[in-house]
């Protein structure tokens, strides 16, 4: 391995590491995803009276085996009405230390794979190196982040946010340090 990638790879992880940890905390960009509810013990406890485990739900929905018709007829009679997506967990494993690492690890895998695209490019320059970091976040943006947004009318504007800025900057550090090398 070389300089230029082992380089760009830890410096360009860490850059994108930080900026999802100020993201998260010090700017609490997505805080309105975590609202507070004073309910909240008597609601977990419901959920896990009635839940038939843990899993994502979401409601209203049907049984399966439930036929196209009533399918049909449970969506329509629902229009207009009350519904939820659930994230259950029977129990929280709040391992902080553990998941900033497998974040960074995985922060250092993306860069490594941007600076295997970037050393493609015949001239690469800032510019380039700034637009194609931005495409290759904004792709990953619109086919999960904001295809999701689509169906279950989450907002997507501090996803779109850590995208522009992450890869911008990292963008413009992978330009000034791999034409230099």
């Amino acid at each position: 391995m070389n300089s230029k990638l082992i380089v760009g790879t830890l410096v360009g992880g860490v850059i994108l590491f930080l900026w999802q940890f100020l993201s998260w905390t010090m700017l609490n960009l997505h805080g309105d995803g975590q609202k507070y509810t004073a309910k909240q013990t008597e609601i977990l406890q419901y959920l896990g009276e009635n839940l038939e485990g843990e899993g994502s739900y979401f409601l209203p929905t049907y049984a399966p085996g439930t036929s196209q018709e009533d399918m049909e007829k449970l969506m329509a009679s629902m229009d207009g009405k009350p519904w939820a997506t659930i994230s259950y967990h029977s129990a929280m494993k709040a391992n902080m230390g553990l998941n900033m690492f497998r974040g960074l690890v995985i922060d250092f895998v993306a860069i490594a794979m941007l600076i295997w695209l970037l050393l493609r490019f015949a001239n690469l320059g800032m510019k380039d190196a700034i637009m194609a970091s931005l495409v290759v976040g904004l792709i990953s943006y619109f086919t999960s982040q904001y295809t999701y947004s689509i169906w279950f009318q989450t907002n997507t504007i501090p996803d779109l946010i850590d995208t522009i800025v992450s890869w911008a900057l990292v963008g413009g550090w992978l330009g000034f340090w791999l034409p230099r090398q």
